[in-house]
């Protein structure tokens, strides 16, 4: 197996973990049988774990959000973006395929799988500016710790990876959900069939990573070049 297909398998499973459990956690959740502390864990469980144990093949993006501020900083090729952005959304769709295959229809049809929508406490416009903010929060850590290799925690980068996922669910998550990353809107709406406002969660976390990787950049990295890898 080549380098790119392996990357991609990487992408794949790594997503597919993040949609399995943290979608999960919300089926879970709309059910009365966890808090939002369980989602925020949750997610942020599976996304250090994934980023840990992926960001040697792939850099561990895991969010087409985080694959947007690569990209625009030049940091990965057209090509090698595109076949992880597919990974992505493909291994989400096939995670929510495993959730509707594995847990009772009574637990995820009325959580639409755990696909995030906006409260209808705020607007829709409300909604991807914050989804932009929370994404802002989780692509500025990655390219601190990830990306830059002077940063202290290169070597550990899933973990405080992880905690802004949980720490952005524990601030948000009952006004938006909280993505940050399109493929955990898209796989769950797409098995459920959920499309409500789904542009929102394109639009807030694509602009919001892309916003976080222009500031890094050409705040802190514009003289140096990041190892990443091929």
């Amino acid at each position: 197996m080549g380098k790119a297909s392996q990357q991609a398998v990487a992408e794949f499973i790594a997503t597919f973990t993040l949609i399995f459990i943290g979608a999960g956690s919300s089926i879970l959740y709309a059910a009365h049988q966890v808090d939002l502390v369980g989602v925020a864990l949750a997610h942020g469980l599976a996304l250090a774990i994934m980023v840990s144990v992926t960001a040697h093949v792939s850099g561990g993006h895991v969010n087409p959000a985080v694959t947007a501020g690569l990209w625009v900083t030049g940091k990965i090729q057209t090509t090698r973006a595109g076949l992880y952005v597919v990974a992505q959304l493909l291994g989400a769709a096939v995670g929510a395929l495993a959730l509707r295959g594995t847990f009772p229809t009574a637990l995820w049809k009325p959580a639409n799988l755990g696909t995030p929508l906006p409260a209808s406490s705020i607007t829709a416009g409300t909604a991807v500016l914050l989804e932009a903010i929370l994404t802002f929060f989780l692509v500025f850590v990655v390219f601190g710790t990830a990306v830059d290799e002077s940063g202290p925690f290169a070597k550990l980068a899933g973990f405080p990876i992880g905690l802004v996922l949980t720490m952005d669910i524990l601030a948000a998550g009952t006004l938006t959900g909280a993505a940050m990353n399109p493929a955990r809107s898209f796989g769950p709406a797409l098995v459920s069939g959920t499309w409500t406002d789904w542009w929102v969660y394109w639009v807030g976390p694509v602009s919001g990573g892309i916003i976080a990787a222009a500031v890094y950049w050409f705040t802190f990295l514009r003289d140096r070049e990041p190892v990443l890898p091929d």
